[in-house]
């Protein structure tokens, strides 16, 4: 009889474990995810989806080893 009651408990905890497994949430979504690049004329543009706070980020930069990288422009999806 305690063979089966101490497989009851055991059967009752690995349940519970796997419950409380499957309620974890982990968001494998990438952070920023990139939509496309595009250049002329020297200057190169990239646009980024950040799903976290759904907003579009594109980037900018120009010629040259140098050149500045200007992320600035952001704008809100609804």
């Amino acid at each position: 009889m305690s063979k089966l009651a101490s497989l009851a408990v055991v059967a009752l905890l690995a349940g519970f474990g796997l419950h409380a497994l499957a309620q974890s949430r982990i968001d494998v979504r990438p952070t920023v995810t990139p939509i496309g690049t595009s250049s002329s004329n020297g200057v190169s543009f990239a646009w980024f989806f950040d799903a976290n706070n759904r907003t579009v980020h594109v980037c900018r930069t120009g010629q040259g080893i140098n050149a500045p990288l200007d992320c600035r422009a952001t704008s809100a999806l609804p």
